[in-house]
């Protein structure tokens, strides 16, 4: 398949292509503003690049007819919790208008699968986890909000047109390659290598869904199969850890080499105190199964880092 993956220059877009490069036979196009991410670190890969703006529909469209493009991976956004509270109008801009001019244009060259990378937490707002893809959103700031837009004109489309659209909602993802990652793990062990403090904002008793990147990949590589659109998929373990409890694993994935000192902070406006999912869906319908634990997870990351 010809795929056309948005932000491919990113975290998860780097993990991504070189997992679809081993796991599948699929031709890989990048689109990505190299605001975050860089050009070189594709050398590796065999893939197509372009830089630009997904809002740029007469270059999108160019792209999808050029390169033959059968499906599109959108996974770039503004991701920033904080910031989308501060600047709600760029978020908007960006995730909500950019997401749907994608879609506008998918949809008028004929490409029907369309995989949007979404949100759990920031979605469905302070609840009683597990969350689950029944509850009713309630987002609590403008980057939920955001993200729960593009869902919404994901299932329109599907709804409306039969475009092959999905939303997976990713819980906290982890893992190789996140340079300019701003999530807790990569911040930890960013701190670490620098001989930094780590900054802990809170009590520290909130909680997470940690997922190892490979495998939300092999859930994002499924996806792509699926037959009836408009779909929506949490994906994490459906285990929940604080954040406390990530230090200690931490300290003891780094060994007594490195320090590890920790700064308690105010908690921040917008953060969701309790979350983890239920991936009871996905294991249904993308036969996703979760392989790699925190320990094993944090130890790949912090190898990687060290490196």
């Amino acid at each position: 398949m010809n795929l056309l993956i948005t932000g491919g220059c990113g975290f998860i877009g780097l993990n991504l292509i070189d997992y679809l490069r081993r796991e599948s036979k699929h031709r890989i196009v990048v689109l990505d503003n190299l605001i975050v991410g860089k050009r070189e670190y594709l050398n590796e890969f065999d893939v197509c690049f372009f830089e630009g703006d997904i809002r740029d529909a007469n270059m999108v469209k160019e792209i999808l007819r050029d390169e033959n493009i059968e499906g599109i991976i959108h996974l770039a956004a503004d991701t920033r919790v904080v910031d989308s509270i501060e600047n709600p109008d760029f978020n908007f801009d960006v995730n909500v208008n950019g997401t749907y001019s994608l879609l506008r244009v998918a949809r008028s060259e004929k490409v029907e699968r369309f995989v949007f990378a979404s949100t759990g937490g920031a979605i469905i707002g302070e609840t009683t986890p597990p969350v689950h893809e029944e509850m009713v959103p309630r987002p609590i700031s403008p980057y939920g909000a955001s993200k729960l837009c593009g869902e919404a004109y994901c299932s329109a489309l599907a709804g409306s047109y039969g475009m092959k659209t999905v939303a997976l909602r990713f819980s906290n993802v982890y893992g190789p390659r996140s340079f300019h990652k701003g999530s807790v793990v990569a911040q930890f062990f960013k701190k670490i290598v620098a001989r930094e403090d780590l900054v802990v904002y809170g009590n520290g008793e909130q909680t997470r869904d940690f997922v190892y990147v490979e495998d939300l990949c092999s859930a994002i590589s499924a996806s792509l199969h699926l037959e009836e659109g408009g779909k929506v998929f949490q994906l994490g373990t459906g285990i929940e850890t604080s954040i406390n409890t990530l230090v200690e694993r931490i300290k003891e994935c780094v060994g007594g080499n490195y320090k590890v000192r920790v700064l308690s902070m105010p908690p921040r406006q917008g953060e969701i105190l309790k979350n983890f999912c239920s991936i009871s869906r996905a294991r249904k319908d993308l036969g996703y199964f979760p392989k790699v634990d925190l320990k094993e997870g944090l130890e790949r990351t912090w190898k990687w880092f060290k490196g």
